[in-house]
């Protein structure tokens, strides 16, 4: 599921609980002012964690291909110069389109830096092939 983007931020998957969780070490290229991350990464972060996590609710229907539709992004915080995770949740999974949410943190989970709504088309594969 690593696409370029993905991979020139930095951004890798862990697991934990179960649940896919998205870590982005901080570098100089997500720099946006001076000791903060820029709002882009931290919005491919959440789009990448969100995705993760409708990946998984997916299971078995792997070739299912995925395409964003919108995305709403609160910015909460300015994140700092540090690691930032981000998880996704799966609101709504329809046979076309899915619902989900994603949320970024740095040290403390219960503060998030920025939360996302994101609809996604899903074209699955027909039966068969």
């Amino acid at each position: 599921m690593v696409s370029g983007y993905w991979q020139a931020l930095g951004a890798t998957i862990e697991v934990e609980a179960g649940a896919p969780i998205v870590r982005l070490p901080f570098g100089d290229h997500l720099v946006g002012r001076p000791g903060f991350l820029h709002g882009g990464a931290i919005a491919g972060l959440l789009e990448y964690a969100a995705l993760a996590a409708l990946r998984e609710a997916l299971g078995q229907d792997r070739d299912t291909r995925l395409t964003t539709v919108t995305v709403t992004i609160d910015y909460m915080r300015g994140g700092r110069s540090v690691e930032t995770r981000a998880a996704g949740r799966v609101l709504r999974l329809g046979r076309r389109i899915a619902n989900v949410e994603a949320y970024a943190w740095q040290e403390d989970r219960a503060r998030p830096i920025a939360a996302a709504r994101i609809n996604v088309a899903l074209a699955r594969a027909a039966a068969g092939s």
